[in-house]
């Protein structure tokens, strides 16, 4: 039997932490199942946010009449896009293993407990007073054999003439999105009415009308059946009032949500104890209920976004190796939805906050009065605030417009420095860039309290 000062099971983000505690002249197992890096870099954030920056090139394109420009895409070579973004995946792991140092002893495939502090890989043994999982999620199996999931595009080994995508999360707009920009015939297919229904209600019916003008998509509706067959699926649709639809396409991928990876770890051997859908307790600490044993990221089912899962692994490199003393508190959880239209969100929704029995004022600003703005030539972005009507704190900001992701980030500066609204009243702007359009909102936002007082 082997013994490490750490052992860490999972490699994506969790091998920047291996590395740092290998600097520190400790030994570390790391163990990975597939490439190191994780989904973030070779399914998920990276490869499709490299696609999309082909995706809302050909959407400026297709703009410009709007612009008085006449233009015409004469080729989208789709072969060369997805062989970019193929290699690009490809030298992921490489990329990854070169940064660890001479104390990270990797280990290829799935590692899981004997007991609380052991550890079997590949038939050897492995012990450690410190074991960290950070095994991540996985995507929930398709119902359909040959069905592809978010994994199967990247790398993407066959590009389809016609893809249909089952799902109305970020991940199914997302990639509805760039397969139907790039050319590809695409259909969604929604089970309810809305999409991304974690949204703001206002965001969610801005987003529904703009992104239904580009995307075919079926609402209210199940794949009741789907056969491969001939390099195509023959796909059966029924529709809430039982009407039954019938078509072809040649690729059907299924993003209906992701899954905890822990039943690989054989956990009935240790103390360590699960949630009702899967996940990995901790406390306050990361500390699952076995001493010494840790979670971060995904594979606890908190939150399931990549920069929580960066901050929680420096945070627990703080507690392990620092000392440090106090709780991690995620008082604002920031997200985006790199689609088009792009969305970016932080702190509670309206609805959210009305049912907290908040007092709270509400302000919807549209970005007409930037010229920026005006420049894009499109009148649908705004910003929503939220805000507490006594002590002015942002309770939510919620955008959907060309660089949410972007703009939001001066919102979130001052919600964590000092929350107050006032801040972005008071602040110089230059004039008159796209972050201007925060001046206004925030302006609409501190007269709707006064009114009420």
């Amino acid at each position: 039997m082997k013994t490490y000062d750490t052992i860490i099971i999972g490699g994506g983000r969790a091998s920047s932490l291996a590395k740092k505690i290998g600097a520190l002249g400790k030994k570390v197992a790391l163990i990975e199942k597939s490439s190191l890096g994780g989904t973030c870099a070779n399914r998920g954030c990276v490869p499709s946010k490299l696609l999309i920056g082909y995706a809302d090139v050909i959407r400026n394109i297709q703009a410009s009449e709007r612009h008085y420009i006449s233009s015409k895409i004469e080729n989208i070579n789709l072969k060369e896009i997805f062989e970019d973004n193929n290699s690009f995946i490809n030298s992921v792991d490489e990329s990854y293993k070169s940064r660890l140092n001479e104390n990270v002893d990797l280990y290829r495939g799935v590692g899981y407990f004997l007991s609380n502090n052991v550890v079997e890989i590949n038939n050897e043994k492995l012990t450690s007073e410190k074991i960290i999982i950070a095994t991540g999620t996985s995507p929930k199996e398709p119902l359909f054999e040959g069905a592809w999931t978010s994994d199967d595009i990247f790398p993407l080994k066959k590009i389809p003439s016609s893809i249909s995508i089952v799902g109305s999360g970020f991940i199914a707009c997302e990639l509805a999105n760039v397969f139907n920009a790039l050319g590809i015939k695409t259909k969604l297919l929604v089970r309810g009415d809305e999409l991304l229904s974690n949204e703001d209600e206002d965001i969610q019916e801005t987003f529904k009308k703009e992104f239904s003008q580009n995307i075919d998509i079926e609402f209210n509706t199940t794949v009741k059946d789907a056969k491969y067959k001939d390099d195509s699926f023959e796909i059966i649709l029924e529709n809430k009032d039982k009407s039954i639809k019938k078509y072809k396409s040649e690729a059907l991928l299924y993003a209906i949500g992701r899954e905890s990876n822990a039943k690989s770890l054989k956990l009935e051997n240790t103390d360590i104890e699960i949630d009702d859908r899967g996940y990995i307790k901790r406390d306050d600490f990361f500390e699952t209920k076995a001493k010494g044993v840790y979670v971060v990221g995904d594979a606890a089912g908190e939150y399931m976004l990549q920069h929580a899962a960066a901050y929680e692994m420096n945070y627990l490199y703080k507690i392990l190796f620092e000392d440090k003393k106090e709780p991690l508190n995620f008082k604002y959880m920031p997200h985006a939805v790199f689609t088009s239209p792009e969305i970016a969100s932080v702190g509670l929704t309206q609805k959210q906050a009305q049912e907290k029995n908040l007092d709270f004022v509400v302000s919807k600003t549209s970005w007409k009065a930037s010229a920026k703005a005006q420049a894009m030539k499109i009148d649908y972005p705004f910003t929503k605030f939220i805000v507490d009507k006594n002590s002015y704190e942002i309770l939510g900001c919620h955008m959907i417009g060309p660089q949410s992701s972007t703009m939001i980030h001066q919102v979130l500066t001052v919600m964590y420095i000092d929350n107050d609204i006032r801040h972005l009243k008071e602040m110089l702007y230059i004039h008159p860039a796209l972050s201007e359009t925060l001046l206004p909102a925030a302006i609409n936002t501190i007269k709707d309290i006064e009114k009420r007082k």
